[in-house]
């Protein structure tokens, strides 16, 4: 089911402040900004061998997003796995007994289809299902 690691999601107050971290000082080549306006989120995707870093950044204060980094501040958000088929793996890991997030798939960053597990169902941390765009 897995293929790889799609990306790590950080959550970031700002994309213009961390953005020269990743971008200059680690020298990772910018793959796009982009806005999730249903995720209220502002997206830089960050290459780094076949993964990815995913910067989010808060578009409103009701966004998820903004709802954990007031809780947990900035840091790493979520592992996004790539799967070749989001809706398969999603019936499979609920025919495992896994609580989704997303009982269908969902349109992400960058043309991707993606879907999450519930964090109580994977030890804690938010694990995204990610199905790249073609």
């Amino acid at each position: 089911m897995l293929q790889k690691i799609n990306h790590i999601g950080i959550a970031v107050q700002s994309l213009d402040e961390t953005l020269p971290f990743y971008r200059d000082g680690l020298k990772m080549p910018l793959c796009g900004i982009e806005e999730v306006a249903d995720q209220k989120v502002r997206v830089a995707m960050l290459g780094i061998g076949e993964s990815k870093i995913e910067l989010l950044e808060p578009t409103s204060p009701d966004s998820p997003i903004a709802k954990f980094l007031d809780k947990n501040g900035p840091g790493i958000h979520h592992i996004a796995y790539e799967v070749d088929d989001v809706a398969q793996a999603i019936e499979q890991m609920i025919a495992e007994g896994a609580r989704m997030i997303d009982q269908v798939p969902r349109d992400g960053a960058h043309g991707t289809r993606i879907a999450f597990v519930h964090p109580k169902s994977s030890h804690g941390v938010l694990t995204e299902l990610c199905q790249a765009g073609h």
